[in-house]
C-alpha cells in the first residue's frame, strides 16, 4: 500500500469528555480524509487524532495513545477494532459516573466510545436497526 500525503486541510470533529476526577475537561480531535473524492465510492476515513486537555496527569500516555492511534488510522483498512479494544480497558481505582448516569470503566474506555462515536457519523460503523419486535416492545411500554 502506498503511503497517502497529508492534505493541507483535513475535516475534523472534536468531542468533550468530562470526568469527575478532573476539573479539566479532555479534548479529542479527530481528522478525516476524503478518499476518491468526487466518485460514487467517496467516502471518510480517520487520519489522525488528537487527545489535548489542561491536565497534564496523563499526558504521557495520553500523547503515546495518539501517537499509536493515528498510525492504525493511516495505515488504512478497517480501524474499527481500537474501539472493542480502548472500550475494554477497566480503570484499577474503578470507573465513574459520566453526567445522566452512564457509568464509564475507565478514561480511555471514555475515548474508546468518542471514537465509537465518530466512526458511526462518518459511516464506518453501521448502527443496528431495531428490529420488528422490539420496536413493538418499546411502543408498548411508551405512554
Amino acid at each position: 500500500m502506498k503511503k497517502v500525503e497529508r492534505p493541507e486541510v483535513l475535516l475534523g470533529s472534536t468531542y468533550k469528555i468530562k470526568t469527575p476526577h478532573s476539573e479539566h475537561a479532555l479534548y479529542i480531535t479527530i481528522n478525516d480524509m476524503i478518499l476518491n473524492e468526487g466518485t460514487e465510492h467517496e467516502e471518510r476515513r480517520p487520519y489522525e487524532i488528537f487527545i489535548n486537555s489542561k491536565n497534564m496527569e496523563h499526558f504521557q500516555w495520553v500523547l503515546a495513545l495518539t501517537r499509536v492511534i493515528s498510525a492504525v488510522f493511516r495505515k488504512g483498512g478497517d480501524a474499527c477494532f481500537l474501539v472493542e479494544e480502548l472500550k475494554a480497558v477497566f480503570d484499577p481505582r474503578g470507573g465513574y459516573f459520566k453526567k445522566g448516569g452512564v457509568f464509564m470503566p475507565s478514561l480511555v474506555a471514555e475515548i474508546g466510545y468518542a471514537i465509537e462515536s465518530h466512526l458511526k457519523s462518518i459511516g464506518m460503523i453501521k448502527t443496528e436497526d431495531l428490529s420488528d419486535q422490539h420496536k413493538l416492545f418499546l411502543a408498548q411500554k411508551t405512554p
